[in-house]
């Protein structure tokens, strides 16, 4: 979830939060993606390949590997949605279900390039797409797109969307991007004007997600029908969702790519599962095709199922604990801090005894590396900056300097400290999602170099749509109520910009008047406030790097969070699915219109 590594989000902006089938397991091929482009360096837009399927004569067989029609796919989740509608959650897991559903203007590619979706090309300035001042950027929509209940989709769908997002008081997830917007015009239905108010640097990364004008009012958006069965452009259209169980897509009849023949499945099903080991059963007995999103930890396992294969592709982002640096409290008042993290010394203890090396070896078998913060991948990586060391003698010396002494019993507590009283113990509530073996295991280990060192913490873990949950559900993450709370997550390496503010922007802090903030450390920086300000409008690639690597350092020296390891989820499946491709830029139906089963 990360983004939450969170991504068809900001995912859809930023965040978020995944070769084909072969042989042996492979991985995607790692392709670093290019420098971010200047409003007139864009790349020339090229449609993504699609397969074709040359019609038989009457006489002869088609070929062997030729896609074949119908089927239905069983696929595995281990956490369960609490709204589909992108415009208010932030869980992966939604993104996985939308994927199939829902289409955005353009679509990233597993190279790490991206492709035009509803948008019949890349804007550029060589094709008018992209204006002087890089402020007017112009989209030409695909003709002849109809959403999923026969209507067609138009440029006031995409204004829709925009309108919808910047509704105040309705706890939309993410307005980052959005609020640059000053117009979106229609002079045409197939023909999309966005006016910025500045030259906005993540502008292709904005309408990842397009939402139909039928969905509803934007003030009444938590009662839609739409969040329980959303209308999409998609190969697959939802059928029906019973909470906890099940989520059963069946192909889109009005699909543009229809009279291809795709998609090529007739249905996909996508059982809910309290946990990963529950998963791994279902796909060892073959009751499911596909697994989503499991660790590595997994493979020895999977390398035992016969007819199973997986991919790990190569991801942004990874592991990470955020800490609260204000009062844990419900809601938590940031300008109060917290009485054992609100002061640096602490945090950075906190980083220092943590062994991650060891989490790495033991629960990882070594097979990823330790991640050093926010931008470890591509064009945007901060390579000066390095993962916090393991240093348990550091790590005394700062709880000492910062007034926490060992008690009697070998657990610290406050004497002199910044912010708590004498006499208070160092106590942290740990939390992350249940039924994550992974992370359960993780936090034994990160526990047991807390106690080390004199901390003592305690697990309160509750599902995914709890934990990632919103405001309005009572997340503790957003409200504040929380210590330490560990998930993945990650910001869009080809364009960091959505995902530095969402995290780390004073503005993305959340509250009853900024519901969908998710700042959930409650870090506040006057200096990464105007890095960030300048660089949403900075054109130059390289001047806007320079920036993200100031604000990355400054983060780093904060430490509003303690970096694990980077990603490594692995996505396993059945060999009977064919046409599926692994992607460490989307989720893992990314080109299910393309899936087929032998």
């Amino acid at each position: 979830m990360r983004k939450p590594i969170l991504f068809l989000l900001v995912l859809f902006v930023s965040l978020t939060l995944v070769a084909c089938a072969a042989p042996e397991p492979t991985k995607a091929p790692t392709v670093a993606p290019p420098a971010a482009p200047k409003p007139t360096d864009l790349p020339k837009a090229t449609d993504a390949p699609k397969p074709t399927v040359a019609a038989p004569a009457p006489t002869t067989a088609p070929p062997a590997d030729a896609p074949k029609r119908g089927g239905k796919l069983t696929m595995a989740v281990w956490q369960s949605p609490t709204t589909l509608n992108p415009l208010l959650g932030t869980q992966t897991v939604m993104n996985e279900v939308l994927i199939y559903v829902l289409d955005g203007m353009l679509r990233d590619q597993p190279d790490g390039s991206r492709a035009p979706n509803l948008a019949k090309e890349i804007p550029t300035a060589q094709n008018g797409g992209v204006s002087a001042d890089g402020k007017t950027i112009t989209y030409k929509l695909k003709e002849g797109v109809l959403w999923s209940d026969g209507t067609p989709f138009t440029c006031e769908d995409v204004k829709f969307t925009w309108q919808a997002r910047m509704t105040p008081g309705v706890g939309v997830a993410s307005t980052a991007g959005f609020s640059d917007v000053e117009t979106v015009e229609c002079p045409s239905p197939t023909t999309v004007i966005v006016k910025y108010k500045n030259f906005y640097a993540g502008y292709l990364n904005l309408f990842g997600v397009i939402i139909p004008k039928s969905a509803g009012d934007p003030k009444n958006i938590k009662n839609w029908e739409y969040n329980r069965k959303p209308v999409g452009t998609g190969p697959f259209k939802v059928q029906e969702w019973v909470a906890d169980s099940h989520i059963t897509l069946v192909r889109n009849e009005n699909y543009r790519d229809a009279k291809a023949g795709q998609p090529y499945l007739d249905q996909i099903v996508i059982r809910i599962v309290p946990n990963v080991d529950v998963g791994l059963q279902l796909l060892a007995s073959g009751e499911i095709d596909m697994l989503w999103s499991i660790t590595l930890d997994t493979t020895p396992q999977l390398d035992k199922m016969p007819g199973v294969k997986y991919s790990a592709p190569p991801r942004d982002g990874g592991e990470r604990i955020f800490l609260n640096m204000a009062e844990n409290k419900d809601p938590a008042d940031p300008t109060k801090p917290h009485l054992i993290l609100g002061e640096v010394k602490v945090r950075q203890a906190l980083a220092l005894a943590i062994n991650k090396q060891r989490i790495i070896d033991q629960l990882l078998f070594g097979k990823v590396a330790p991640l050093p913060g926010e931008l470890n991948n591509g064009y945007f990586a901060c390579t000066d900056i390095k993962p916090v060391p393991y240093d348990v003698a550091q790590a005394k010396k700062l709880l000492d300097e910062a007034g926490w002494v060992v008690g009697a019993d070998g657990i610290r507590v406050s004497k002199g400290a910044k912010y708590a009283p004498d006499g208070t113990r160092l106590r942290l509530k740990y939390s992350t999602t249940s039924g994550n073996k992974l992370r359960e295991d993780a936090q034994t280990l990160v526990m047991q170099d807390f106690k080390a060192v004199g901390v003592e913490a305690y697990v309160e873990n509750a599902p995914s749509s709890v934990v990632i949950g919103t405001w309005d559900a009572n997340s503790p993450r957003r409200r504040g109520n929380f210590d330490l709370v560990q998930y993945s997550t990650s910001v869009d390496s080809l364009e960091p910009i959505g995902g530095l503010i969402n995290t780390f922007a004073t503005s993305s802090l959340p509250s009853e008047k900024n519901k969908g903030g998710q700042n959930v450390s409650r870090f506040s920086d006057p200096k990464v406030d105007e890095l960030l300000k300048q660089a949403q409008t900075e054109p130059d690639s390289a001047k806007r790097k320079t920036m993200y690597c100031q604000v990355a350092q400054i983060v780093h020296n904060a430490h509003p969070a303690i970096y694990l390891y980077q990603a490594g989820n692995a996505y396993a499946y059945r060999d009977r699915l064919q046409g599926w491709i692994a992607s460490g830029n989307n989720s893992m139906g990314w080109n299910a219109q393309n899936w087929w089963l032998k």
